[in-house]
């Protein structure tokens, strides 16, 4: 065999080396803890704490999705490395998909709290006297154990029998696709930690509840514009946000965590 077949054989087997790596999304990278994200290809949902941070990863490649399902399942093809999110969703996902996994080390920690206009000052005193009532009264730890923690015994969020709604109604600004906090339930309502703890509030400060779903990263302007009274969906407070909305105060502490592939 003349020199010339060997080099085109030795390049057309290195060829077929690599495109079954190219077909398959990416390759097997091993990453077991949080410095191990450097330079790696992140998955996130758009709009998202975990999409501002993970611009802060030295030489990451950030991926956007419109929701934190399409970035696990951008994960498990192997076309990201990592995808960050909010630990609860995180462990459902994990639940869901056995190929995937969350790292043990929290990526960041965080507050949850409801987004409000910031011409709307008098319905987040409301709102924060409420939550201060409920948080007292046990009612949002009850919410939590229902949809956290599984307890014997916990129930979904009921309404007070006789209840009346003399002050009117207010919109619910959401993303009803980041389990337990929001999601469409069986028969297609809104329902989870978010849904549960807004009823609770308006309850208190007696408005009806009409929840509203749209992708994460219209929130904000819809309560800007007030197309929303208000917006709750597992939203961190941020100097960022804070430029264009005001918060109640928090109700919850969450972290952002890493799912990898097993």
């Amino acid at each position: 065999m003349g020199k010339k077949y060997r080099i085109l054989i030795a390049c057309a087997l290195a060829l077929a080396m690599v495109l079954p790596l190219a077909a398959c999304g990416g390759s097997n990278v091993v990453i077991k803890s949080v410095a191990d994200l450097d330079g790696k290809k992140i998955g996130v949902q758009l709009g998202t704490t975990g999409d501002i941070y993970a611009e802060d990863i030295k030489d990451a490649t950030v991926e956007r999705f419109q929701n934190g399902a399409a970035a696990v399942l951008a994960l498990r093809q192997k076309n990201v490395d990592a995808v960050i999110i909010d630990d609860q969703p995180a462990r459902v996902f994990a639940t869901k998909n056995s190929d995937i996994v969350v790292l043990d080390e929290p990526f960041t920690v965080e507050e949850y709290a409801i987004c409000v206009s910031k011409e709307n000052a008098e319905l987040t005193a409301k709102m924060n006297a409420a939550i201060a009532e409920l948080k007292a009264d046990g009612t949002l730890q009850s919410i939590l154990d229902f949809y956290i923690g599984q307890e014997d015994g916990a129930a979904p969020y009921q309404s007070p029998a006789g209840i009346t709604y003399p002050n009117g109604m207010l919109v619910m600004a959401t993303n009803a696709e980041f389990p337990p906090y929001e999601f469409f339930d069986d028969s297609g309502a809104i329902a989870g930690i978010d849904p549960s703890f807004a009823k609770a509030i308006c309850d208190k400060i007696g408005y009806d509840l009409r929840i509203d779903h749209m992708e994460f990263s219209s929130i904000i302007t819809a309560v800007q514009t007030r197309r929303a009274d208000f917006g709750a969906a597992g939203m961190t407070i941020t100097e960022d946000r804070l430029l264009n909305i005001d918060f109640t105060d928090p109700y919850v502490t969450a972290s952002q965590v890493v799912i990898v592939r097993k």
